[in-house]
Parts: structure tokens; C-alpha cells; sequence
């Protein structure tokens, strides 16, 4: 129950890791799939990366934190690859290139993005500048 009296419906300005229809879906690329949720200063992305899968090296020029929430995967970044499990997160600068790879297992990420990245505010594909 909400507090304005709606039984069963949620406010505009709550959201659910598990509701797949909230957020603005964008496929960053094979077996690696987002929801956006972009605010006025902070976006944030709630990333599905599935077994077997590799992000493409990029870059950007936003701050980026992620918070491994399920799973495990390597992150790539600055040149060293580190084994990340759940409840390990990381800070990217701007400008530093950066990718991401799962092995047999899955992974659900919560990328945090300042400035919100602009390409990011509608559906669309890939990550950011290739290397």
C-alpha cells in the first residue's frame, strides 16, 4: 500500500530491480542487456550480462561507480583484469577504457553514471567510444 491511499500501484518515483518493464531497455551488446533510469544529475543502469559474454572496450567522459549485485564477472580497467563477486563494486574515471566479461556464470551490475550520459536517455545499442 502506498501512502497516498493506491493499493497496488507505485508511485512514479519508486522502482523495482525486478520489474524488467520499469526503465529505458538498451542492448549494449551480445548477451549483455540494460534498464536506464536517468535522473537530472545521476543515471543509473541496472546491467544483465549473460554467461559467456564480453563487453566491448570503451571509453566515455562520465564518472562511472558499478556494484556487482549478482553473480560474478572479470572487470577490465586500466590495463588489469580483476575476478569480481557479489557485493564487489568499482569507480571508472572519465576517460579510462574499461569492459567487463562473465564466465559460466551470469551477472547483474548497478552502473552509476555522473553526468547521466546523454546517449543513454533512449533505446538504442552499444556501450560508448571503442578502443
Amino acid at each position: 500500500m502506498t501512502n497516498d491511499g493506491n493499493q497496488g500501484k507505485r508511485p512514479d518515483w519508486t522502482f523495482s530491480l525486478g520489474d524488467q518493464a520499469q526503465g529505458i531497455r538498451r542492448k549494449l551488446g551480445e548477451g549483455i542487456t540494460t534498464r536506464i533510469f536517468p535522473g537530472h544529475n545521476v543515471m543509473l543502469s541496472v546491467v544483465r550480462i549473460e554467461p559467456h559474454s564480453s563487453g566491448t572496450m570503451h571509453s566515455h567522459p562520465e564518472e562511472q561507480w558499478g556494484v556487482l549485485l549478482e553473480g560474478e564477472c572479470v572487470r577490465i580497467q586500466g590495463g588489469e583484469e580483476r575476478a569480481m563477486k557479489a557485493g564487489d563494486f568499482w569507480c571508472t574515471p572519465g576517460g579510462v577504457m574499461h569492459g567487463v566479461r562473465t564466465g559460466a556464470v551470469a551477472a547483474v551490475v548497478l552502473d552509476i553514471f555522473s553526468p547521466p550520459r546523454e546517449e543513454y536517455r533512449k533505446p538504442g545499442e552499444g556501450f560508448g567510444s571503442p578502443a
